[in-house]
């Protein structure tokens, strides 16, 4: 929801600077609209779209790939929960607790992360009305400890069993990386302030175009072109910056299909 209020903002941004120089220009005087003013206003703003430009390319792709890395870690830590439980699925009925916790917690994920979605439902699972949303969650800490604590405790008497033990142990350590890779990648790689600067940059290239183009109908349609075109790669950015909703946001099939598995 707030990208979309991001993408409108830059629209009407973007349109109110851009009808700003229209106004502007036509209320100054000719002495102030000669060639040498009107290239003094063209070199200042081929430098700022020059610079806009280059960091707006910069920030789409270092977005994308922050988007991409998301994903790929989501993917990654769904298969090492599924993992995890085939593996306790071998250790026995002892083991049965420990996997209905961890059913419990991946059920809780999918729930607290995509709430807008029909929710996963296992019983016993905790509240997630009070979870947050994005980063580490107390809750889903304790109910992680718990399943490795109980991993660590099991003591198999025979020499298959403790190399499945062994073989879990390394299977939990793998899923509490995995955890934290994607806790760190909902940090978003741009802040609020980035996306500030760069609109005032952009906000003052279409009042200079403004300011340049004569009042005509094809002027006026080339120019809103431009505004949407600009206002649509801002949201983008910051919709790809935000990996868990939005446009662009993470699926919940990787985690959902873990959960599957782990209920057969």
């Amino acid at each position: 929801m707030i990208e979309t209020i991001y993408g409108l903002g830059f629209l009407a941004l973007f349109s109110l600077s851009a009808l700003g120089g229209v106004v502007l220009r036509g209320r100054l005087l000719e002495q102030h609209l000669s060639n040498e003013n009107m290239d003094a206003i063209r070199l200042v703003t081929g430098l700022l779209v020059t610079f806009a430009a280059l960091i707006l390319s910069l920030q789409l792709s270092t977005a994308r790939t922050a988007f991409n890395a998301a994903s790929k870690d989501r993917a990654t830590y769904a298969a090492q929960l599924a993992t995890l439980d085939q593996c306790l699925r071998r250790l026995g009925p002892q083991m049965e607790a420990t996997r209905l916790k961890l059913r419990q917690y991946t059920a809780a994920v999918i729930a607290s992360t995509w709430p807008e979605e029909p929710s996963a439902s296992v019983e016993g699972m905790p509240d997630v009305r009070q979870m947050a949303l994005r980063g580490e969650d107390p809750q889903l800490s304790r109910i992680m400890l718990d399943i490795g604590s109980a991993i660590e405790s099991v003591s198999p008497v025979d020499a298959g069993g403790s190399n499945t033990a062994a073989r879990c142990r390394a299977d939990y350590q793998m899923v509490v990386e995995g955890r934290w890779a994607v806790i760190e990648d909902t940090h978003a790689p741009s802040g609020s302030l980035f996306v500030s600067i760069i609109s005032i940059w952009l906000a003052l290239v279409f009042l200079s175009f403004g300011l340049q183009i004569p009042r005509r109908r094809l002027t006026a349609v080339v120019l809103l072109i431009g505004v949407l075109s600009v206002s649509s790669v801002m949201f983008v950015i910051v919709d790809l910056s935000e990996p868990y909703t939005g446009f662009f946001g993470i699926p919940s099939a990787a985690m959902r299909d873990a959960l599957a598995d782990m209920n057969r």
